[in-house]
């Protein structure tokens, strides 16, 4: 029987905050401005050239501030546009072979959502009281609503629904529908996943199954058995925080034990789920990678690991170039800043990181069996990393180095390979000697 490649088995993908990319105001006045939605057509050339071929992109539904204090789940922010902007995006994405995710918000809803609105103006009396998690009249909130209600991570903005009420769950499949009927995206990222309801998202599953086959569920899992949200019945795809830790403090602490620790609990979880999970250096709700490196040269190995081991690569936008973004403890805005893209039309003719990611993006696009490809470690030091990924009789090798200094590396190998970054061709016949400059990664194809 053949096996039909869902799209998602080889994605790499574009992270766009698009409140932030646009610049757009942080605060919404539910009027429609500028389409600055729009603004984001032009980049789509330059995600194609970097080697991506699905954007992830979110909070788009009108909300109050951030974007996941959601209002309206079938309206777009209006600080971005309106449905039409959306619509014709995700056309123009797709006319140019890239698929769109996009964020679902369903753990939690903005105050001014209709639900919660009335909750507040009826109290007892309000039908949807039991829409809302933990609802207590004898308490009170620092709103003083004279009530009280359990929210995300004690966030009063954010109102954690009930998703044992049927209605709720009925409510947020409705809207995904829509989404799915009236914008065609291909799939979403389920926002705060580690928290929300399992019948849900099972739910959800079958829905988005029978609505469109190669639909693509991801949740934001930060810690857990990441086991437990991925499966016929779950999700597809979950973050990968524990590689996100590792690929930044490994080479920081010059420890690739770290990593190569990191890797083989996910893929002591199975084939399937390893190659499942959505690996990221960074994104809107972490500090930038250069940022997060002490040593600047390790941007180059740090990104040779993100494209070669098991699971979906992703940039957050800006990274490619290289951009700052320090967390700070009052604000997310230094992570999610607005991009010209004039200032970048040409960052990958010009700019080194850019070229690098480009090169490792469309190694990927060229070589999709490495989605679906093995893992298998060949060498480990706190300072040199080698493995091999294999698919039938295809090959890659990476090659690391988080010293200074060049490395002289030894791999009991045999074959033809070339070489991604120098386009050295060579045969190795069970010795595979190998020189790596410093603070450098290398990938062998074969």
């Amino acid at each position: 029987m053949e096996i039909i490649m869902k799209w998602y088995y080889n994605a790499v993908f574009y992270h766009i905050y698009p409140i932030g990319m646009t610049g757009s105001k942080r605060t919404n006045s539910f009027e429609i401005g500028e389409h600055r939605l729009n603004r984001l057509l032009p980049w789509v050339e330059h995600i194609k050239r970097i080697g991506c071929n699905a954007i992830y992109i979110g909070p788009l539904f009108e909300s109050v501030a951030h974007g996941y204090e959601t209002v309206d789940y079938k309206k777009l922010d209006s600080r971005l546009g309106d449905n039409e902007d959306l619509k014709n995006f995700v056309a123009f994405c797709h006319e140019n072979g890239i698929k769109i995710v996009l964020d679902g918000v369903f753990n939690h809803v903005g105050r001014e959502f209709f639900a919660f609105k009335d909750l507040r103006a009826n109290r007892e009396n309000s039908a949807y009281k039991d829409w809302f998690k933990n609802v207590h009249f004898g308490g009170n909130t620092d709103y003083n609503d004279g009530f009280y209600y359990e929210s995300w991570d004690k966030h009063g903005t954010l109102a954690n629904v009930n998703h044992q009420n049927s209605a709720v769950r009925e409510y947020m499949l409705d809207a995904v529908r829509y989404w799915i009927n009236e914008f065609d995206i291909d799939g979403i990222r389920l926002d705060a996943a580690d928290v929300l309801d399992f019948t849900f998202m099972s739910e959800l599953r079958g829905l988005t199954d029978t609505l469109k086959p190669d639909f693509w569920l991801m949740g934001e899992v930060i810690h857990g058995d990441y086991t437990r949200w991925i499966g016929d019945n779950m999700l597809h795809s979950v973050t990968n925080y524990w590689l996100h830790k590792a690929l930044y403090s490994g080479h920081n602490d010059h420890n690739y034990f770290e990593i190569a620790h990191t890797v083989k609990r996910c893929v002591d979880m199975g084939q399937n789920i390893s190659n499942a999970f959505y690996n990221f250096v960074d994104n809107h709700d972490v500090a930038r990678i250069y940022n997060k490196l002490n040593n600047k040269a390790h941007f180059a190995p740090v990104h040779v690991l993100l494209y070669t081991l098991p699971g979906k690569p992703s940039i957050y936008y800006g990274s490619e170039f290289a951009i700052e973004g320090e967390k700070m403890s009052y604000s997310d805005d230094n992570l999610r800043p607005e991009l010209k893209f004039e200032d970048y039309k040409d960052a990958d003719k010009n700019n080194d990181y850019t070229k690098l990611i480009k090169a490792l993006g469309n190694m990927r696009l060229s070589n999709p069996w490495l989605g679906e490809a093995t893992y298998r470690e060949l060498l480990l030091t706190n300072r040199q990393y080698a493995f091999l990924r294999e698919y039938g009789d295809r090959r890659l090798i990476t090659i690391v180095n988080n010293d200074d200094n060049n490395a002289d590396i030894h791999l009991n190998i045999s074959g033809e390979f070339k070489e991604l970054f120098s386009g050295e061709v060579r045969n190795f016949d069970g010795n595979m000697n190998i020189n790596i400059a410093g603070n450098s990664g290398q990938a062998w194809i074969g």
